[in-house]
């Protein structure tokens, strides 16, 4: 007939800093159902080593333990996990108990984690507790029982296992006589049908129950005694088990992550700081990264920012008010700038004592994004604000002397200063993407439609065709100039022109004027009416500098503008997200558009890109680093919990569920924090809340970023996990449960 547990010369030696220690040596005994056995000894005999060994809850080094005749000298950790699982359940003198949870749970717990359903084992917990007479107590925290009533749980949790060995480790070493007699009494009622096993300091307590007694001593048995018959059973039924169930695993991660208030506030309070670190170094990234895409070179372009789409129509014709509000429609469409050639105009600006000179762009009043940081919004025609870095000596130290001064304007064309319209400096907003001298002026609509005429001029070509000969405007001088004194249908020429008409007489001669652009061409059909010199000059056109105006034809100011009058021909379009703006010119294109995304112009520089692979390294460092940290901190705030995975083990679950709790816990309160954060930078684009990294984060990161940061995080927690878990069950869970993490 076999032995259930028999030790055959068994030794177990512990290694400590070179010194060998012997546990016990060369024991030889065996253990049936049905007995009661009590094992006592002085401390150090070796009484609670033996229980570890028969436990399987430590190893042996010497001999052959042999469970229901089957030899374990070859079991591994896995093979000794499933003979707990099957065989033992244990009560310690520390209870081991879960403080946090109530009766119920810690009873429901090696249920749950041995493979049962939640839902089928509520009468059989609640069974329990009425056998040990807690039923009154079983939703109290286990924290709030006395000594009696928590070795009491530890009772009914190890009878749930239903397995035919319960080992004792000192189980009335904490309480007083009457509770420590209640326990043993029961013990004994529970080993008609199974192996107990005890260990105590007090034989006396355990006498009156007890089938026989062993004494150790040095590690050594020197006294094994039958007391009393027992009924040996030879069925031997074990505990039937499973895997424990995902569902358990995440309703367990789930509760560890809130049974512990401060413990959770910590970690959650760390998780949150990964989070706003992973957020502001990603969204501060790619902040850097628009602002170095912005610094990219052109040649023809002065705005340069990457949103930034130039379109005209394929048929050349110019833009309706209709097609602009199908181009508004569009969902990626920020901010259209009808006139966009104001975008890439350097437009003079000047004090009328000339002490400051401003060269600047010109944008709608309508498209200022910005806040006014000193002064005021600009609201008549000839009120203008400013947008520049605040470091900029004029905007920064000295304001005074150009805020709510006139500003005068230098004509597109001339170069001449327009000395007949002045323009009020009423408002500065600061911008600290604009470089030192690196202005943008805002006009009202009004004022913009104006000038546009004036731009369309500056950026067409004139020639003139007059008794068979053309002649073509240069850069620097002008070759038509308008002029109120001039009838229409007429123009004056200078007389140096005389010589190309017969007798020198060319009045009544017919001139052409050609205005083309890449966008239209125009003719004026004029007739030479009169022909000036120095001497009639000034009657003639009003100007005085004869010197520096003879040569030009002066035609009719209102014909010359209506050349020009027209709507726009070419405009820019700003989206909002970057991102999405090749899908953007698909839409424009289908609608007839040609376009040129700005973005495609730009001249990237060494240096640009150095600098990007550079904040890559960086990032990746710090998320390194910042892992670490983590690791630390959470390492510091968990160490508590090697006695709860310590116990986990002990009542049955094996390092890779364990392992999974813990990575549920930890993934948990990540995705709660990362939500909490989530919240909170939500409050910021509401403008609930006002934080200089939130507000970044507004504006750079978009949901894909979200998820991949949210992803990261997650990632970080579970090698948190990982290498924690790696730590924690590095040794058996009897050393694991005396150590610090």
């Amino acid at each position: 007939m076999k032995d259930l547990i028999k030790l055959n010369n068994v030794s177990k030696f512990y290694y400590n800093k070179g010194v060998i220690a012997s546990g016990f040596s060369k024991l030889n005994v065996s253990f049936n159902i049905g007995e009661f056995v009590a094992i006592t000894g002085e401390s150090g005999s070796g009484k609670s080593t033996l229980l570890n060994v028969i436990s399987g809850l430590d190893t042996y080094e010497e001999g052959e333990m042999y469970i229901n005749g089957e030899e374990t000298s070859h079991y591994t950790d896995i093979d000794f996990e499933n003979y707990r699982r099957k065989y033992v359940s244990n009560i310690f003198q520390t209870f081991n108990l879960v403080n946090s949870y109530t009766v119920y749970q810690n009873v429901e717990l090696v249920l749950l984690i041995n493979g049962y359903d939640k839902k089928e084992i509520r009468d059989k917990v609640l069974n329990l507790i009425d056998i040990v007479g807690l039923t009154k107590w079983k939703n109290s925290k286990v924290s709030k029982l006395s000594g009696g009533q928590k070795q009491r749980v530890a009772i009914a949790r190890a009878l749930a296992k239903e397995t035919p060995i319960i080992i004792a480790d000192e189980p009335t070493g904490n309480l007083d006589s009457k509770a420590a007699k209640d326990i043993i009494k029961l013990l004994s009622e529970i080993a008609k049908d199974k192996l107990v096993i005890v260990v105590t300091h007090n034989y006396d307590q355990v006498e009156e129950y007890v089938t026989r007694k062993i004494k150790m001593h040095d590690g050594k048995i020197i006294e094994d005694k039958k007391v009393k018959e027992y009924k040996r059973e030879e069925y031997i039924s074990t505990s039937d088990f499973s895997s424990m169930t995902l569902s358990n695993r995440i309703r367990i991660g789930v509760r560890n992550t809130f049974n512990v208030i401060p413990k959770c506030l910590l970690i959650l309070f760390i998780f949150a700081f990964i989070s706003m670190s992973l957020l502001s170094e990603y969204s501060s990234m790619k902040e850097d990264e628009y602002l170095t895409s912005q610094n990219g070179t052109n040649y023809y372009f002065n705005d340069v920012s990457i949103e930034r789409i130039v379109i005209k129509k394929k048929d050349k014709s110019s833009f309706s008010e209709n097609d602009y509000n199908k181009i508004a429609a569009l969902s990626n469409v920020e901010t259209i700038v009808k006139n966009d050639l104001f975008l890439d105009t350097d437009i003079n600006f000047t004090t009328d004592n000339g002490m400051f000179w401003m060269p600047a762009h010109i944008k709608n009043i309508k498209d200022f994004k910005g806040e006014i940081n000193a002064g005021r919004i600009s609201n008549n025609d000839n009120e203008i604000i400013i947008e520049g870095n605040e470091n900029d000596y004029y905007l920064g130290y000295g304001l005074d002397e150009i805020l709510d001064k006139d500003f005068l304007m230098e004509d597109f064309n001339t170069g001449n200063i327009d000395r007949e319209h002045k323009y009020k400096l009423v408002g500065v907003s600061y911008n600290k993407a604009l470089g030192y001298s690196n202005y943008t002026i805002y006009l009202n609509e009004n004022l913009i439609e104006k000038l546009s005429s004036s731009m369309n001029q500056k950026y067409s070509n004139f020639k003139v065709y007059f008794e068979g000969k053309y002649r073509s405007q240069d850069y620097y001088n002008s070759l038509v100039v308008p002029s109120k004194s001039v009838p229409k249908g007429s123009a004056y020429i200078s007389s140096d022109l005389s010589g190309e008409c017969e007798n020198f007489n060319c009045s009544g001669h017919n001139i052409k004027v050609f205005v083309e652009n890449m966008y239209f061409n125009e003719m004026l059909d004029l007739t030479v009416s009169e022909v000036y010199n120095k001497n009639n000059f000034e009657a003639l056109t009003g100007v005085k500098d004869y010197e520096g105006n003879n040569g030009r034809i002066y035609v009719n100011e209102e014909e010359y503008n209506n050349i020009f009058d027209k709507d726009p021909y070419q405009s820019s379009v700003y989206v909002k997200n970057v991102d999405k703006i090749e899908n953007t010119v698909k839409e424009l294109n289908s609608m007839g558009i040609d376009t040129l995304m700005i973005k495609d112009t730009l001249i990237k520089d060494n240096i640009s890109a150095f600098l990007r692979i550079l904040r890559t390294v960086v990032t990746v460092i710090s998320v390194v680093v910042l892992f670490f940290i983590s690791y630390f901190v959470i390492k510091i705030i968990l160490k508590s919990r090697n006695v709860y995975f310590a116990t986990l083990r002990m009542l049955g679950a094996n390092k890779n569920t364990a392992k999974e709790l813990l990575i549920i816990e930890l993934l948990n309160a990540a995705s709660i924090s990362y939500l909490i954060v989530l919240i909170a930078i939500y409050l910021a684009s509401q403008g609930i809340i006002n934080v200089s990294s939130m507000n970044t984060m507004v504006m750079y990161l978009e949901l894909k970023d979200y998820i991949v940061l949210y992803a990261l995080l997650l990632l970080i927690s579970y090698l948190i996990s990982l290498r924690f878990a790696k730590k924690l069950f590095k040794n058996s869970a009897i050393t694991t449960i005396h150590e610090e993490v």
